[in-house]
């Protein structure tokens, strides 16, 4: 391998796309990685995001650039729907893999892909960069030293706005069976944001429900049935005794935010922010038995390089790469893995279940 770890990017739209805000940004800043390659659906699309990031290849065929000798690693950031093929082809080259979240349509493409990965000694990592949101990495971390001492409650809701209608480009989620929606995407980062720092979930009863049934196609004034759902309420057990509750919903107007609260027997802690932690500044309070609510700053061992930075969408998918990076020069894997998100698909299997059963 180079010295530096060449990537190729699928998906590498120049503008406007979670690609151009997020990955490439946090790659073209990173000292372990060389931007080597994009790779679009067009080659005048391709040949753009070269230009506009700096890359040294342009492709318009996810196989090619999985191919090519002059590239170690690949990035899927393209629609969920179209992860599997692009991801099946990398790691049939040999490459190490970084998808973004979800890994794949359903849980039995997650299964595969990664049951290839294990066979083959990849390298894999998904992107759920919530769990390395320096906020959430220190109440994880407070949890564990017994800042609220046992659990006994969790209360995790996201509610975001912008329901009733949607841009040409985002037309496509009405179908459920694509896995982009509310429960895939913006409940996917929160539960696994839940699990991450309070504990794996043991029991679980949850209800999905489409709300808005019709979209308004902004492009063009009609209208389109839905049957994606909108919000998700779950509520249960975790493996560690402590009940919890979670709502995550797209609203028509005025979201409140995400709002993520820990009670203990010993004290509390919330952690709030304007948006889902996996892309949003997020702030802690807490208090120990006796006291009042205040601040928590993260402290600059946790936050690193980026404490007192302002916030951007790259900076907790920049820290996947760091520990991608890290466990492809043969260091303790640490990044979300395939795993991780087939453990994850599992879950939200687990509420779809029990929302068709109307039981736990």
């Amino acid at each position: 391998m180079a010295e530096k770890i060449r990537i190729g990017v699928i998906g590498a739209s120049a503008k406007g796309t979670w690609s151009a805000r997020a990955h490439l940004p946090a790659l073209r800043s990173h000292p372990d990685f060389e931007l080597t390659a994009v790779c679009t659906t067009r080659a005048e699309t391709a040949e753009a995001a070269r230009a506009a990031f700096g890359a040294r290849l342009a492709f318009d065929d996810y196989r090619k650039m999985a191919a090519s000798p002059e590239i170690d690693a690949v990035a899927v950031v393209v629609r969920v729907p179209s992860h599997a093929e692009p991801v099946r082809a990398a790691l049939e080259a040999g490459k190490h893999v970084y998808c973004e979240w979800p890994l794949a349509r359903n849980t039995d493409e997650a299964v595969e892909l990664t049951s290839l990965a294990k066979a083959k000694g990849i390298v894999t990592a998904v992107g759920l960069q919530a769990r390395l949101h320096p906020t959430l990495l220190y109440m994880k971390e407070l949890v564990e030293g017994g800042y609220v001492g046992e659990i006994v409650a969790v209360h995790v809701s996201l509610i975001t706005e912008g329901i009733l209608s949607k841009p040409p480009g985002r037309l496509w989620q009405w179908d459920a069976g694509v896995g982009a929606n509310t429960l895939t995407i913006a409940n996917g980062h929160t539960l696994d944001a839940m699990r991450f720092v309070a504990g794996e979930v043991e029991s679980v009863s949850a209800l999905l429900s489409t709300q808005a049934k019709e979209w308004l196609d902004t492009s063009t004034g009609k209208t389109v049935a839905v049957n994606a759902p909108d919000n998700v309420l779950a509520s249960g057990r975790l493996e560690n005794g402590a009940v919890f509750s979670l709502h995550v919903a797209a609203i028509p107007f005025f979201g409140s935010g995400c709002r993520f609260e820990v009670y203990g027997r010993a004290g509390t802690l919330v952690a709030s922010g304007p948006e889902s932690p996996q892309m949003s500044e997020v702030f802690l309070h807490g208090a120990k038995a006796g006291g009042r609510m205040a601040p928590l700053p993260v402290p600059e061992r946790i936050s690193g390089s980026d404490h007192g930075r302002p916030f951007s969408e790259a900076i907790n998918v920049g820290r996947v790469y760091a520990l991608f990076a890290e466990a492809i020069r043969g260091g303790e894997s640490r990044q979300p893995t395939f795993e991780t998100a087939v453990g994850l698909h599992r879950l939200l299997d687990r509420l779809r279940q029990s929302s068709e059963a109307a039981g736990w």
